[in-house]
Formats: structure tokens, sequence, C-alpha cells
């Protein structure tokens, strides 16, 4: 049995590994085949009678450490100068006006139709307008960098603020300037922490010189993670604020407290911590999203009841999302379609209380919207070519009839 279950995970990884390398000639976002291969996997366990365990209480897990990980590596590889502030202004507008017209419309919906208080149709929509980073910075993996980057940071930052908002507005049973002020608090406080954990973690890898140190610093980072969301605090602004920070050493070499971090040694420890973080992304967020589709019921994405629902949400999403590029002067194709729902939509609406539970947003509307939006992704990247290749097609239109000769 055991021997088994080795094999399988072994070639699961190994199938993901080639969904992930031959996605730049496929153009299909490895996370759809993933979900198909978990879904065909439930299919033949039962088809050939095999029994296996609970595994929906490992779903939360790999998601918090693929967020961890994946927020942690899109921040890594970006650049903090002046020529970044345009992109970085355009990302968190994007990343945030979108998500509160989402939040703030569904929401005024559903306490208009069915009655449920602003307050708790508020925590109900969150989830399904928050970007997911965990599928937005693998899939724009083939795009310009420009558009990475922009991808990178919005989706990072969507991630962050719909964390924000949803513990904002499900700590507090009563929302007035009271719970404004200490939300605020503990914004700036966990801003503090950190900056602080920021400069010990990177005095720890600069200084260590052991052979092995990058998993414990990985351990302390999720460590951090964990006890600053048990005390309700937005903990992914020290993730983003880490990978920042790291990831710009050579931006900030001129500032007084940097010879204490030893920034020559951290700078090319970095990019040793950046491969195996690259590593450990790929590997949690392929498990979790295999685990997904396993545990992806076929009643639940063809429930006919709430597919008018998930239609119509999508159809709002699009549109947002079509009026935030139109404003921003961001070409549409494949932009659009870059606002994915997964990882993060099932880690907060996994974490809404019974007691704030509506019937509308159920398991399978969010199935719905999640698989509806990575397809219009997977179509909407198919259809995209880049500059070069559209170049490269109109410079070889392919074979032409030579114009007849007046001689002949």
């Amino acid at each position: 049995m055991a021997t088994t279950i080795i094999i399988t995970i072994t070639v699961l990884v190994l199938l993901a590994y080639f969904f992930d390398i031959t996605s730049s000639w496929t153009k299909l976002p490895s996370v759809i085949l993933l979900l198909v291969v978990g879904w065909g996997l439930h299919y033949a366990s039962g088809k050939f009678g095999y029994r296996i365990a609970n595994l929906e209480p490992l779903l939360p897990i790999l998601g918090t450490i693929g967020l961890i990980l994946i927020v942690l590596e899109g921040s890594l590889e970006l650049d903090l100068n002046r020529k970044k502030i345009p992109i970085l202004i355009k990302a968190s507008l994007g990343a945030l006006l979108p998500l509160l017209a989402f939040v703030f419309g569904f929401a005024g919906f559903i306490n208009y139709y069915f009655d449920y208080s602003f307050q708790v149709s508020l925590i109900n929509a969150i989830p399904l307008g928050v970007i997911s980073s965990a599928i937005a910075i693998p899939s724009a993996s083939n795009l310009p960098k420009e558009d990475q980057e922009l991808v990178i940071y919005e989706s990072s930052l969507s991630d962050i603020f719909g964390v924000i908002l949803f513990n904002f507005f499900t700590l507090n049973k009563i929302i007035d300037g009271e719970a404004t002020f200490e939300f605020t608090i503990d914004i700036t406080l966990m801003i503090v922490i950190s900056f602080t954990a920021t400069v010990v973690l990177s005095m720890l890898i600069g200084r260590i010189e052991k052979h092995v140190k990058f998993m414990p610093i990985l351990m302390l980072v999720i460590l951090i993670y964990a006890v600053a969301k048990e005390f309700h605090l937005p903990s992914l602004v020290f993730v983003m604020i880490l990978g920042l920070f790291l990831g710009n050493i050579d931006e900030m070499v001129h500032l007084r407290f940097m010879h204490w971090l030893n920034p020559a040694s951290l700078e090319k420890e970095v990019k040793r911590m950046k491969e195996i973080l690259a590593e450990g992304s790929f590997l949690i967020r392929s498990l979790f999203f295999i685990l997904f589709g396993f545990l992806l019921n076929i009643r639940d994405l063809l429930n006919l009841k709430t597919m008018i629902w998930t239609l119509g949400i999508v159809v709002f999403i699009l549109t947002l999302r079509t009026i935030q590029l139109l404003i921003m002067r961001i070409p549409m194709i494949p932009m659009v379609t870059l606002a994915p729902r997964g990882l993060i939509t099932i880690l907060l609406f996994l974490s809404i209380e019974p007691t704030n539970n509506i019937e509308i947003v159920n398991k399978s509307l969010i199935i719905q919207v999640i698989v509806v939006m990575a397809i219009i992704m997977t179509l909407g990247l198919m259809s995209y070519k880049k500059p070069t290749e559209a170049i490269v097609s109109k410079a070889n239109p392919g074979p032409q009839i030579p114009p007849i000769s007046p001689q002949a």
C-alpha cells in the first residue's frame, strides 16, 4: 500500500512538471490540467474500488502554505525603484477598486433580494472578489515582463486586501469608528512586526554558515504568518514585505543599518533561496490543485440551480475588469481574462463561520466560479500572441501567389 502511494504521488508530481514545462507551447494553464488529473484520479479510484481516507482537511493546510510560498516567490521577483512607481500604483488600484466594487455590489444584491444583513452579505461576497495569485502568477509566465509584473503585484495585493477586508468584517460584530480605529492599529502593528521580523530573518540568511538553513528560515516565515493570523493580524503583509526587501537589497545598500546584514553575502544567499522557493511552491501548488480536483464533486460542478448565479457573477467580474483596463489603458487581451479565482477563494470560503453561511454562496457556486474563470483565462491565453509572434506572422504570411509578369 505504501509503495502504491509513493508511486502515485511521484507520477502526479512528474505529470505536474510536464504540464508546467509544456504550458508555454500548449498555452494551457497547468492548473486546468492538474484539476482534470485530480478528478480523473478520484474517478479511477472509485471505479477500481480503492478506499481513500477523507483528504479534505489537508486542503486548507496545503492552501495556506502554498499561498505563503507563492506570494513570497512573486514578491522576490519585483523591483522597487522610482521607475516602478507607475506600475505599483496601477496594480494597487487594480487590486483594490474592482474588489471593493464587486464586494459591495454583490453584497448589496444579496442584502436586497435575500434579506441577509449587509455585514453577512459582505463576508460571503469577499471570497469571490479576490484574484487568486496562486493561479494568476504562474499563468502569466509567458507574458511580456511588464505584464508579468503587473499580474504579480495586482494578484498578490488582491490577496492581501481581500484577507484584510475579510478579517475586518468577520472579527467585528459591529462596524463603527471604534472597530475601524482598532483595525488600523492592527495593520500598523503588523507592519512594525513585519519590518522587525524581516531584518532578523535577513540577518540569519546572511550570517548562518550551516549547509541547511533555508528550510528552517521558511519554517520561521510560516510560523510568524500562523502566529500573526492566530491573533487576527493581516499576516500576508509580512510575507509581501519580506519578499520585497530580500528582492531589492541592491536598492537599499546605501541605508545605514544594511551593513549589519552583510548585504554582499545576503544577496548571494537570496539567489539560492529563490531556487529552493520556486521548487517548493511548485510542489505545494501542484499537490493543492490535484487534491482540489480529487475532491471535486461532479454534482457540484453541474449544479443547474447555482449555474445562473455563477454566470451572473462571472459577467459582473469581467465587466468590472474591462472597465478597469479601459480606464488604465492596459491592453485588453489577455489581461481581461487574468482575474482567476482559486486558492484564496477556497481558503476564505472555508473560513466563514457556520452562523454566517448563506444559501446562495455554497460549495457549488464557489467551484463553478473557479472553474469557469479558469476556462475563460485559458481561452484568453490561447488566443494571445506575443508582439514578436505577431511580427513574425505578418512577416511570413504564408505562401504567396507571384504576380503575373507582363511578358508572360
